[in-house]
C-alpha cells in the first residue's frame, strides 16, 4: 500500500500568505492536493500541517486525511518531510508518494503512474521534459535515510542524488504539469 504524505506546512512568504489556503477553481489547494492523492490511489493520506495548522483544520474538508502538526515548520520542507514519515510509520503503508500543496497541475494519472508497481525499495518521481519534479515516491527501505537528510528547503533531494543509481525517473509531462505557485498570478 502507498500512502499519500502532503506538504502544506509553509509560511508561504513570497506568495503573499500560507498556500493550503489559496482558493483555486473553487478548492483550496490543501483540499486540491489531498483529492489528488485520493484519486491517484493514494491511501491513507497523512497532511502535515504548520504556520496556519488550525487554519486548515478549520477551513479544509479533508476528509478522512490525517493532519500531522510540524512544530519546526520553519525550519522549511525537510523538517515537514521528516513529520510526515514518521508519522506514516505508524501504519502498514511499503511506501509513501510525496506530494506539494503548491503543484495543483500534478493529476491523479500522474500519481497513479508513478506509484504503479511501488514497494518498500522504490525510489522514483515525475519526469518533465529536462526536469525531475513530484510526485515523488519513497519506499518504507528509504524514510529513514530520507529522514536523515531532509534539511532546509531541499526535501529529499540530498537522498535522491545520492541514490540516482536506484531512483526510476517517470514520465509525467503529458498528463500533469509541475509548475509550482511561487507568486499569485496577476490580477
Amino acid at each position: 500500500m502507498t500512502a499519500g504524505l502532503v506538504l502544506a506546512a509553509g509560511a508561504g512568504r513570497r506568495y503573499g500568505g500560507p498556500k493550503a489556503l489559496v482558493r483555486l477553481d473553487g478548492m483550496l489547494l490543501v483540499e486540491r492536493a489531498v483529492a489528488t492523492a485520493r484519486a491517484g490511489g493514494l491511501d491513507p493520506v497523512y497532511v502535515v500541517v504548520g504556520a496556519v495548522a488550525d487554519q486548515v483544520r478549520a477551513r479544509a474538508d479533508l476528509g478522512d486525511a490525517v493532519l500531522v502538526d510540524n512544530p519546526d515548520w520553519e525550519t522549511g520542507m525537510g523538517s515537514s518531510l521528516r513529520a510526515g514519515l514518521a508519522a506514516l510509520d505508524a501504519t502498514d503503508a511499503t511506501a509513501a508518494a510525496v506530494l506539494l500543496v503548491d503543484m495543483p497541475g500534478i493529476t491523479p494519472a500522474a500519481v497513479a503512474r508513478v506509484i504503479a508497481g511501488a514497494g518498500p525499495a522504490t525510489l522514483a518521481m515525475g519526469g518533465y521534459a529536462d526536469r525531475r519534479g513530484h510526485p515523488v515516491v519513497l519506499g518504507r527501505d528509504h524514510w529513514a535515510g530520507v529522514a536523515d537528510t531532509a534539511t532546509g528547503d531541499a526535501g529529499a533531494r540530498a537522498y535522491l542524488r545520492a541514490h540516482d543509481t536506484a531512483l526510476t525517473v517517470v514520465p509525467c509531462g503529458d498528463i500533469a504539469d509541475d509548475t509550482d505557485l511561487d507568486t499569485p498570478p496577476n490580477p
